[in-house]
């Protein structure tokens, strides 16, 4: 069976797994960040009357929406991922496949769920008039292959090491909080003081964020230089996550 076969198969074996049992099935994957996001625009524009820097600024709600949307997919990639090789501890004893693609599945599970919701609730939102640019939703969907080369690497990177280090699952929600909190997602760059502004753009997914305001929304100009930095980012963070992942799988057996 080629790689590409068996891949698929993980890929669609995950994809069944994930809402078995699940009363709305598939569609608990567009439910729960719609009330994530419901939960979100109640707090910040009832009670904190959150508004976006500018006159011609679009409406905090789609603001909110094409930032977090592809934040959701990234994280629940890699907080899925963490523990695969753990969750298929007796699959690693009993066949032997590349164990990359016990990783993949995940990763592109989520990637494909919340992918659908992000294009699901894009275009609610347009047909509902909140400005969003729906004819840029091609090139805007273009920023995911570098984005999930990047999770993937991350994904590589973590899976490898939760089999020695056991606590890093119960770390990495942390992690990714800190991390959520620290790229442009509630907020706008404008918000922050002139000499914090910078700082952003060492949290990777910050170049995401905005990326992703300014095709959908036309909010901001396109930071093509971050492009580069961006696909540099992904393309080194997949190496070392791949590279370490091969130096660690054949000792994964003795500690599992």
């Amino acid at each position: 069976m080629s790689q590409a076969t068996l891949a698929t198969h993980f890929i669609w074996r995950e994809l069944r797994e994930r809402y078995r049992g699940s009363f709305t099935g598939f569609g608990w994957a567009l439910l729960q960040p719609l009330l994530q996001l419901a939960i979100y625009a109640f707090v910040f524009v009832q009670i904190f009357k959150a508004r976006v820097p500018g006159a011609d600024a679009p409406g905090y709600v789609p603001f909110l929406v094409v930032a977090m949307w592809p934040w959701v997919a990234f994280s629940d990639a890699v907080v899925r991922s963490t523990t695969a090789i753990q969750d298929n501890a007796a699959l690693i004893g009993k066949v032997a496949l590349p164990r990359e693609l016990l990783i993949l599945a995940p990763c592109s599970a989520s990637f494909m769920l919340h992918g659908g919701g992000f294009i699901a609730i894009l275009v609610a939102l347009a047909v509902a008039g909140q400005g969003v640019q729906l004819q840029n939703l091609p090139i805007a969907l273009l920023l995911y292959v570098p984005m999930f080369a990047y999770t993937f690497g991350v994904a590589l990177l973590f899976a490898s090491l939760q089999v020695f280090v056991r606590d890093l699952a119960q770390m990495l929600g942390q992690l990714l909080m800190l991390m959520m909190f620290a790229a442009p997602i509630f907020y706008d760059r404008a918000n922050l003081p002139e000499q914090y502004r910078g700082w952003l753009d060492l949290n990777p997914y910050t170049f995401y964020a905005e990326g992703f305001r300014s095709i959908l929304l036309g909010h901001g100009s396109f930071p093509w230089t971050s492009l580069l930095i961006a696909i540099l980012i992904a393309s080194v963070t997949l190496f070392i996550g791949h590279w370490v992942f091969k130096r660690l799988d054949p000792h994964f057996e003795d500690f599992l």
